[in-house]
C-alpha cells in the first residue's frame, strides 16, 4: 500500500501509479493508453468492445511505435487469451476489435510496446490496458457458505471474549500535534494459529485534546509487514483515530524488522495453515480487528454510537469482515477488497488474492473447506452498516469480477464509486470521495444516501 501520511507525497505516487498502469516508462518516456469505447467502460453481454490503443510520449501522440497485445478475461484460468495481434501506431489512435462477453464478466486489452534493447543494457516492457465491464452488477459469487459458518465465528467471538484486553499505551511525540495526542497501543486478542491463551495486537492512536466525547475510526493496513511508516494516515481532530497492523509485532522497531520478516518468517503468510479451520492465519487477524473495536468501545471519550471502518485491498477485506462479525461497526469504507471468491479458480473463473487456488495442486478438500470460513463474499452477505466502496477496472491484483462477487452480495445501502482507469492503488480525486463520506458519518453519525 503507498504511505499516505504526507498528502503531497501520496499524490505524486499516485500519479505515477497512473502512468504506471496506463504504460510504464521513464520520465518523460513512451506510455501506453488503452481505452475502451465507452465512455462508463460499461457493455451489455453479446454487445461488441472496441479497444483504441495510442503511444504518447511528453503529451504527444507518437506514431510508428510497435504493439503487440493481448484480449481475454481479466484473468484466464486457462492462461489463454482470447486474440492476440500486433499493429504498428499512427498519428490517430489505433483500434482493436476485442469482442464480446456472453454473460456478466470483464475484457481486458494489454498492449505492450516493443522496444530496442540498448547495447549493454537491460529492456523493460512498457505496457497498458483498458478493462470492459460486462454487466458487472449481474456478476454472482461462486463462494461455497459452510453450514457452520455462524457458529465456527460465534465460536471464535466467543473465546476473543475470555480473553482480557488488558491494553496498554504510551505517548507518541513524533505524532502529537496542538490539537491531537498520539499514543503507541498494544492490546490482547487471540494467541496465533488458533491456539489457547492471548497474543497481542500492536497500533497508533490519536485523539482529540479537547475534552468531549467522539466518534471513532479504525484503520485495517493492508498486505504486508509494516512499522509505524505502514500503518500510519493522517489524524482527525473530532474524532478518535485507531490504526492497526496485524502480525503481532510491535510497530517501532528499525525498519530493516519489517522488511527481514516479509521475506523471512512471514513470507506467504497468507497460506499459513490453510489445511485447518481453527489454525489458519486469518482466524486471529479477523478476530483481532474485532478486538480493535472493544478497544475503541473501551475509552471514555467515545461517543458510544459511532464506529466507523476503512482499508483498501487486505484492509478493504477486514473492514467487510469487520463489519459483518461486529454490529458496533456502523459504516464501513472499502477500496479493492482482497479475500473476495478465492476459491472461484476452482470452479475456471478468477479468484481474489492471494490467489490461493490460482494453482490446482492448492486446490484440496481441506484448503477449499478452510478457504470458505474466510471468504469475504461470505462476510460480504452478513454486512448490515451502510458503506462506500471503491475500485478500478484495471486492477491486476483484486481482479474486479471478484470484488463486484463481493460487492453484489451485499444487501446493506451501499455506494459504489469507481475510478475506472486504476489499477491496485487510490488516486487522490477517489481517496477525497471516500474521505468526505466518512467525514460526513463521523460528523452526523449517520451515512449519506447511497447514490
Amino acid at each position: 500500500m503507498i504511505q499516505r501520511s504526507i498528502r503531497v507525497l501520496w499524490a505524486a505516487l499516485a500519479l505515477a501509479a497512473l502512468a504506471s498502469a496506463q504504460g510504464r516508462g521513464g520520465r518523460g518516456g513512451p506510455q501506453v493508453v488503452v481505452t475502451p469505447d465507452h465512455a462508463d467502460w460499461q457493455y451489455r453481454p453479446g454487445e461488441n468492445v472496441t479497444f483504441s490503443i495510442k503511444v504518447v510520449s511528453n503529451g504527444a501522440t507518437v506514431s510508428g511505435q510497435k504493439i503487440n497485445w493481448t484480449v481475454g478475461p481479466e484473468w484466464s484460468p486457462g492462461g489463454q487469451p482470447l486474440a492476440t495481434g500486433s499493429l504498428t501506431t499512427g498519428t490517430e489512435d489505433s483500434e482493436v476489435s476485442g469482442g464480446t462477453l456472453e454473460g456478466p464478466g470483464f475484457l481486458r486489452l494489454i498492449a505492450t510496446l516493443q522496444q530496442d534493447v540498448p547495447t549493454g543494457g537491460r529492456g523493460f516492457p512498457v505496457r497498458g490496458l483498458g478493462t470492459a465491464g460486462f454487466s458487472p452488477w449481474n456478476i454472482k459469487a461462486l463462494a461455497v457458505e459452510p453450514p457452520d459458518f455462524d457458529q465456527f465465528w460465534q465460536e471464535g467471538r466467543d473465546a476473543l471474549a475470555k480473553v482480557p484486553i488488558n491494553a496498554q499505551r504510551t505517548p507518541f511525540p513524533d505524532k502529537t500535534t496542538d490539537t491531537v495526542n498520539a499514543f503507541l497501543v498494544n492490546f490482547q486478542t487471540v494467541k496465533g494459529a488458533g491456539g489457547r491463551g492471548s497474543s497481542k495486537l500492536y497500533g497508533v492512536l490519536t485523539e482529540p485534546k479537547a475534552e468531549g466525547k467522539y466518534p471513532a475510526l479504525l484503520r485495517v493496513p493492508g498486505a504486508g509487514v509494516y512499522g509505524i511508516s505502514g500503518i500510519w494516515k493522517e489524524s482527525y481532530d473530532n474524532a478518535i483515530v485507531l490504526s492497526i497492523g496485524i502480525h503481532g509485532v510491535p510497530l517501532n522497531l528499525d525498519s530493516s524488522v519489517y522488511q527481514n520478516l516479509g521475506a523471512g518468517a512471514l513470507d506467504t503468510y497468507q497460506g499459513f495453515n490453510l489445511d485447518n479451520k481453527e489454525t489458519y492465519y486469518y482466524r486471529r487477524v479477523y478476530l483481532g480487528c474485532v478486538r480493535a473495536v472493544d478497544y475503541l468501545a473501551s475509552l471514555p471519550n467515545w461517543d458510544g454510537k459511532t464506529i466507523v471502518v476503512v482499508g483498501g485491498s487486505q484492509g478493504g477485506a477486514r473492514s467487510i469482515v469487520t463489519a459483518a462479525l461486529d454490529p458496533r461497526v456502523k459504516a464501513l469504507a472499502v477500496f479493492h477488497p482482497a479475500l473476495s471468491d478465492i476459491t472461484a479458480y476452482a470452479q475456471g473463473r478468477v479468484g481474489g488474492w492471494p490467489d490461493l487456488f490460482r494453482n490446482p495442486r492448492n486446490r484440496t478438500r481441506d484448503k477449499l473447506e478452510t478457504a470458505s470460513y474466510y471468504d469475504v463474499v461470505n462476510f460480504a452477505r452478513r454486512v448490515k452498516a451502510p458503506g462506500i466502496y471503491s475500485w478500478g477496472y484495471n486492477d491486476e491484483t483484486c481482479m474486479p469480477t471478484t470484488t463486484y462477487a463481493a460487492y453484489n452480495t451485499i444487501t446493506a445501502p451501499k455506494t459504489l464509486t469507481l475510478q475506472l482507469e486504476t489499477g491496485h492503488f487510490i488516486l487522490p480525486a477517489q481517496k477525497e470521495r471516500v474521505n468526505a463520506w466518512i467525514r460526513e458519518v463521523l460528523r452526523t453519525g449517520q451515512a449519506p444516501d447511497p447514490k
